[in-house]
């Protein structure tokens, strides 16, 4: 089997060690090149188009927006999958979206069928995007905040003494780590089940077990034998939107996948050593 992977960063990298490991060749772009991998644009149809001699069996789309705002969400997001469509008709295209696109802020739980109505625009371009790729028998995952080695912004923040509990801090945090999200993305492009049983699907990539602020700064408080984070107002400027709810990732599970990390603070003691 030969995957076509858009996108190498900190994501894209695990998941082309998993599929490598899993037996499967890969073809792997950035927008540089450079490590291995082919150059290119995927705003351009014509870079894209030029892909096709790859003959991929599954591609994946993880290619970053590099922190850009909505014109570098269309280009990297909505053109990039619109021209993977085009150039590779009837080859399975899983999409990374994110959970950003929930957003609910009632503490609720939220499954794939619960609304997604962004209020920003970037937010929007990514349902724009998933609707493209679900239109064409797609699938999409929608991931929770990934942290991993090397990256991890509560902790990082919390070991700095740079942490704010955001009023009581009952705000849920959603979180997936990178290896856990990769290993799902192997999982539904490898599933034993015929994939026509996958197009057209979305899958919440998530933990197990989303926590509130406090009880992650209470527990990291513990584990690393310092103070709570002292109170502050809400984050109104966070990138993602500020959001409260829970996300249920029951849906890829009972597909048989189960995150080894289950909880963020599964993985914190570990991931103090990489910062």
């Amino acid at each position: 089997m030969k995957l076509l992977l858009c996108g190498h960063g900190y994501l894209g990298q695990a998941i082309s060690r998993e599929f490598l490991t899993a037996g499967w060749d890969i073809t792997a772009t950035s927008l540089s090149g450079g490590d291995g991998t082919r150059s290119c644009d995927l705003s351009s149809a014509a870079q894209v188009a030029a892909l096709a001699d790859e003959q991929p069996d599954f591609l994946v789309h993880c290619a970053a927006s590099g922190r850009g705002g909505p014109e570098a969400y269309r280009a990297v997001y909505l053109e990039g999958c619109r021209h993977l469509v085009a150039t590779f008709p009837g080859i399975p295209l899983l999409f990374t979206s994110s959970t950003s696109v929930y957003a609910q802020t009632d503490g609720s739980v939220v499954t794939e069928d619960s609304d997604a109505e962004p209020d920003r625009e970037t937010g929007l371009i990514l349902r724009e995007t998933e609707e493209l790729v679900l239109a064409s028998s797609g699938i999409v995952t929608r991931l929770a905040g990934i942290y991993g080695p090397h990256r991890s912004v509560i902790l990082k923040k919390f070991l700095n003494g740079e942490a704010v509990i955001e009023e009581d801090g009952r705000r849920y945090l959603n979180q997936i780590h990178r290896d856990d999200a990769a290993r799902a993305i192997l999982h539904l492009a490898s599933s034993p089940s015929d994939i026509s049983d996958l197009k057209s699907q979305i899958y919440n990539v998530g933990d197990s077990h989303p926590l509130t602020q406090l009880e992650v700064y209470t527990a990291l408080a513990s584990i690393f034998e310092k103070p709570l984070p002292p109170s502050g107002p809400r984050d109104l400027n966070r990138k993602r939107g500020w959001t409260h709810k829970r996300v249920s990732n029951a849906k890829l599970r009972a597909t048989g996948w189960e995150p080894l990390y289950p909880s963020f603070l599964d993985a914190a003691p570990y991931l103090a050593t990489t910062l």
